[in-house]
């Protein structure tokens, strides 16, 4: 019977030390030596070479990260593991404890802010249109009677119905399964347009077999802050990941990653993206905060 009593009491406590380990990653990484990093496969800020390599501005700044991390642990080795996530799965795989740190192009909204932690800011995104150079598609208005791609489960998806309602627009709704599938449906002509992220659309472009085939036209549709994703109610760790990237922009590397990704030939085409760092970026650095959309509309 005491045996009994022990083996419940021992599950018990280990029971509890899972639950508490899944409110405080870093003690979760300690104790494992690992980490889960979740990654984009095709989008601007973060993509695959194929064969299991990620890279990209977010990526990297995110590997950045996981190293402040494990010094400030003090582990001597850190074993970092990418998990591919999509616009659809990467809330849930956040929030069921298969990845710790999402750094993909997820933008922090009131709406996911309900069911995960951001980290401050790291870039500001403008959705803008895609389109071949020769289609004659100039601004929002001219997407009328037209055929428009955009990402499942993304922001930009509400960005354009919201557009249609309030313009008077009329235009066909396809999706991408991912960003390299809603850029295939303007590549091949079953779209006429991609409305996306302006970092997603000129990554994608660039990495076209002619970019000077496809232009980004028209006016910004929305503005929205992008920032590493995370399990909420961990203070501790958000604190080491915003402490992280607050030193990545203080001693200026941060910016060097963003003229490494972003104005230098890039993999695997040995082509530029040549996006400019944006003054609403700049001015994301300049005062950290974790600010959701709703607020940039104020």
């Amino acid at each position: 019977m005491k045996k009994h009593i022990f083996a419940i009491a021992v599950a018990a406590l280990a029971a509890g030390s899972a639950f508490a380990q899944a409110g405080d990653t870093l003690a979760k990484i300690k104790s494992s030596g690992s980490v889960t990093l979740g990654v984009r496969e095709s989008s601007g800020l973060a993509y695959t070479l194929g064969n299991g390599k990620y890279v990209g501005f977010h990526t990297e700044m995110g590997e950045r990260i996981l190293d402040d991390i494990q010094k400030q642990l003090g582990l001597a080795k850190l074993d970092v593991k990418y998990q591919p996530v999509t616009s659809q799965n990467r809330v849930p795989l956040v929030t069921n404890g298969t990845v710790d740190l999402e750094c993909g192009s997820t933008t922090n909204n009131a709406a996911r802010q309900k069911d995960v932690a951001f980290a401050v800011t790291t870039y500001v995104e403008e959705v803008r249109i895609a389109v071949k150079a020769s289609s004659g598609i100039h601004s929002i208005k001219d997407l009328n009677g037209k055929t428009v791609a955009t990402t499942t489960g993304t922001t930009s998806v509400q960005t354009l119905r919201k557009h249609e309602r309030a313009g008077g627009i009329d235009f066909k709704e396809v999706l991408g399964k991912d960003h390299a599938d809603s850029f295939l449906l303007l590549e091949t002509g079953r779209a006429d347009a991609f409305v996306m992220d302006g970092s997603i659309l000129a990554g994608n472009i660039s990495k076209a077999k002619n970019p000077a085939d496809y232009k980004i036209v028209g006016e910004v549709l929305s503005v929205e802050p992008i920032a590493c994703m995370m399990r909420k109610d961990d203070p501790a760790f958000k604190k080491a990941v915003d402490d992280s990237i607050k030193r990545q922009i203080k001693d200026g590397s941060l910016a060097k990653l963003y003229d490494k990704w972003f104005m230098q030939p890039t993999p695997p085409t040995g082509t530029k993206v040549g996006l400019p760092l944006s003054e609403a970026t700049k001015a994301a650095w300049a005062n950290p905060n974790d600010k959701p959309m709703e607020d940039y509309k104020k």
